[in-house]
């Protein structure tokens, strides 16, 4: 499956969001990816603790954290969201059948 999106901008997002799954998971990753039309979905599941539903949109800000202990700026899923925006793509973060937080990214396919 391929998308319209420059390959370092696709590294870049997908990087993050296995960054993000690896330091939260306790121990497991799951990537999926489908195409369904016109568009290519990313799904990145963990299962680690996951985030709460009124806590996620902050966490898609610059700059937000959901866990001030943990290392990191902040800056990962706010680069994700906003990379994808920029290729007419979205990130959204839902409930992961692993107990933990799936990040589902969905980019425009390339035909």
């Amino acid at each position: 499956l391929l998308v319209r999106v420059p390959v370092e901008d696709f590294e870049e997002m997908l990087g993050n969001l296995l960054d993000n799954a690896c330091k939260w998971a306790r121990s497991r990753v799951v990537i999926t990816v489908s195409a369904v039309a016109d568009s290519v979905t990313i799904a990145v599941d963990d299962d680690g603790a996951g985030l709460k539903q009124d806590v996620r949109e902050s966490v898609l800000q610059r700059g937000a954290r959901g866990d001030e202990a943990a290392p990191g700026s902040g800056l990962g899923l706010s680069i994700v969201r906003d990379l994808a925006e920029a290729y007419a793509g979205r990130l959204a973060l839902e409930d992961s059948a692993l107990g933990g937080l799936c990040a589902r990214l969905e980019l425009p396919r390339l035909q």
